[in-house]
């Protein structure tokens, strides 16, 4: 499969156009925000963490919420534009704050985008769902995470030159303007698939009803119970080990904490050519093999971390981690993808984020008092067995093939 397949598509050239001026608006916003806070507060923790609330905190009250909706409303492009759309007016309303001298208001910018992808996410596999092939799927999947590899190394730079040379004002406009750029090329994709009028929507069902639905369609589907369990494991793990990368520097490695900055360079490195690598295996590996493969590769990549002793050797395991860690996440969406009823898509997408999220957010706060009773080899390798527990979660999936997989 080549880019220039992809990129004749006219659905899938417009998503790509828009999660690059999404992305755009994120990480300025991001880096924006998180900048002007320890500007204004001195880099006061609560204040810096409250960042962080606003940015997790929407994931496990408007994910599911956000995947009812997708399936109730049956027309995702618009949901989109309108999230992307409102995204863009919540900046202008923090800014209208900022002239009247109200500069909390940041907290706010976060906390509204965060929640309208949230909405816009489920809609978006929808309509992904509605306009892209199975056999474009896994491709496509994969050069969209491959987009995001990218802004995972250029996203932060963008982000501090902005505010650095720009300030806060201009940044918030930029990621308005990013947002508001987003929603107008999603308004140039083919419109929503009509549907007969006793499809349109939900009813009368209540949105605990439909909650209630998804979960049981997620749980009697093989295929999404044992990959929804397995990326509740691949949270469990890196939750574990996301606080403990400084200690791996300064207790392993003997080195100042500043020294963290060249193990994030090979990650960052790893994770643009493991994109690469996916999109050219995505058209000939199932989504099976890609989950497998990235599993087993991170898990041999903690563990090796936690036990390096040397520069060289965790910055050698920090870039095997992030050259397999793409494949993870375009074999998990490609089953989801593959296996999802069209009027299931938004509720399992949105069961499925606060699964990985949660698991994650709650090894986070464990990972300080396990830190003063274990080791770090031993923690790290107690991450690398999560991801190693993701992948036995997956035997199942392996033993189900085609429709089979469907019963």
């Amino acid at each position: 499969m080549s880019y220039t397949v992809l990129w004749r598509h006219r659905f899938i050239r417009a998503v790509l156009i828009s999660n690059v001026l999404s992305q755009i608006g994120i990480w300025v916003r991001n880096l924006a925000v998180l900048l002007f806070v320890m500007e204004k507060t001195g880099a006061d923790a609560p204040s810096v963490s409250l960042i962080s609330v606003a940015e997790y905190a929407p994931i496990f009250l408007f994910s599911l919420i956000g995947g009812v909706l997708a399936d109730r409303w049956r027309r995702p492009k618009r949901m989109i534009i309108g999230c992307d759309a409102g995204s863009a007016v919540s900046i202008a309303g923090v800014m209208a704050a900022l002239w009247l001298g109200s500069w909390q208001a940041v907290f706010a910018a976060t906390f509204v985008s965060a929640v309208l992808s949230q909405l816009a996410q489920p809609a978006g596999m929808k309509l992904f769902k509605q306009q892209v092939s199975d056999e474009l799927a896994q491709p496509c999947i994969a050069l969209l995470q491959m987009l995001f590899a990218v802004f995972m190394v250029a996203g932060p730079v963008l982000g501090t030159f902005v505010y650095a040379h720009w300030g806060i004002e201009a940044s918030l406009a930029l990621t308005g303007a990013a947002f508001l750029g987003s929603a107008a090329v999603m308004a140039f994709v083919p419109r929503d698939a009509a549907l007969p009028a006793d499809e349109e929507g939900s009813g009368g069902a209540s949105l605990l009803r439909d909650m209630a639905e998804g979960i049981r369609y997620t749980a009697k589907k093989p295929v999404l119970l044992y990959t929804s369990l397995s990326f509740m494991a691949v949270g469990l793990g890196v939750g574990l080990i996301s606080p403990l990368g400084v200690f791996v520097i300064t207790e392993r490695l003997g080195l100042p904490a500043d020294d963290l900055q060249w193990t994030m360079i090979p990650y960052g490195i790893g994770e643009v050519l493991g994109g690469l690598a996916a999109f050219r295996l995505a058209s000939r590996w199932t989504p099976q093999k890609l989950l497998a493969a990235g599993l087993a590769v991170n898990a041999a990549g903690i563990a090796a971390m936690g036990m390096s002793t040397a520069l060289w050797s965790a910055m050698l395991a920090q870039f095997a981690i992030a050259l397999l860690q793409p494949a993870i996440f375009i074999g998990s969406g490609a089953l989801v993808m593959k296996h999802t009823e069209e009027r299931f898509i938004g509720r399992v997408t949105g069961i499925r984020t606060p699964l990985m999220t949660g698991a994650m957010v709650a090894m986070m706060s464990a990972a300080g008092p396990l830190k003063e009773a274990f080791s770090l080899p031993a923690l790290y390798g107690a991450a690398g067995g999560m991801f190693v527990l993701g992948l036995l979660l997956l035997l199942p999936v392996f033993r189900v093939s085609g429709e089979a997989a469907e019963q």
